[in-house]
């Protein structure tokens, strides 16, 4: 047994050494034209869920359902830039978005997948590595990114139309 122990040990020290030889080594690009290897998208995007599940407790002060918030969000989105990497009903992405890695979600895709408090954690923190900045390091006041929220949950259902006549877009 003692054979045995020793022996993950040394396999385990050997992983270890290779991975920082491989990493510090400079031999893993971190080059946006090379997509990540299968094993590092999975292991990066777990570690995100897992750290914005752990962070994100704060609540709304209100209603995400009232329509003024709703329609002050979509004008937040698209004041704040928002569009440009993630795009709008009726508004594509900015083309420079297409050269972030990992790419920008589509959110009417993810959106339903998560909680109020997670999407109100990101885009108040950000994303290491991701190019999602924090809004509340160029202090957003926090009411306002609610509004983003808010939008964001009925970004699914949004129409052309509506996102336009909310954002004061023509």
């Amino acid at each position: 047994m003692k054979t045995l122990l020793a022996l993950i040990g040394v396999l385990a020290i050997l992983a270890a050494i290779a991975g920082a030889v491989f990493f510090f080594g400079g031999f893993y690009s971190v080059a946006a034209t090379v997509d990540d290897p299968p094993s590092v998208k999975w292991a990066l995007a777990q570690i995100r869920l897992a750290s914005i599940r752990r962070h994100a407790t704060e609540m709304p002060s209100g209603s995400l359902e009232d329509p003024s918030m709703v329609q002050a969000g979509a004008r937040a989105f698209s004041e704040r830039g928002c569009v440009n990497c993630h795009g709008a009903p009726g508004v594509n992405w900015a083309k420079f978005s297409e050269g972030l890695r990992p790419d920008p979600p589509d959110l009417k895709d993810l959106v339903n997948d998560r909680r109020p408090q997670d999407l109100f954690w990101v885009v108040r923190n950000g994303i290491h590595m991701t190019g999602m900045p924090s809004f509340g390091l160029v202090e957003v006041p926090d009411q306002e990114i609610w509004t983003i929220v808010a939008f964001l949950k009925k970004l699914p259902n949004v129409s052309e139309a509506d996102f336009k006549a909310w954002s004061g877009k023509p």
